[in-house]
């Protein structure tokens, strides 16, 4: 079953906020008047499961490899490491894999299978998705 786009946007926000959390982002709130910006010291924090520009460096940083492949029923989907995300699951593909390496980034740090990326990269992505806001 779909969820609605509101539902999908909600369970975005959520992945971004943990994945912040995990890379050491504190006192994370979210400022309505900007719908799905998260602030960390009035700093505007990545939209890393809805901007490439974002998530490219993420994805770099980190060593995350994907590969593009064909479910058992047909269905197009993409692996990244331990996480299989299907396309038919998201608005388009390019959201599928962005919403995955952040999928698959948050396993690795749960896990202890990543080093955070250094806090200079962090904040090079923080900055990008700043000005593109």
């Amino acid at each position: 079953m779909r969820m609605t786009d509101q539902e999908y946007f909600r369970s975005c926000i959520a992945k971004e906020r943990h994945l912040a959390q995990l890379l050491g982002h504190q006192h994370i709130e979210e400022c309505y008047e900007s719908a799905g910006t998260l602030w960390d010291n009035a700093q505007a924090l990545p939209q890393w499961t809805r901007d490439w520009g974002a998530c490219g460096p993420l994805m770099t940083a980190h060593g995350i490899s994907l590969s593009f492949e064909h479910g058992p029923t047909g269905e197009s989907q993409v692996r990244l490491g331990a996480t299989v995300v299907h396309f038919a699951d998201h608005p388009t593909p390019d959201r599928a894999v962005m919403f995955g390496i952040v999928k698959e980034l948050i396993f690795l740090l749960e896990h202890g299978k990543a080093a955070p990326a250094p806090r200079a990269a962090q904040g090079a992505s923080v900055c990008a998705s700043a000005k593109a806001a």
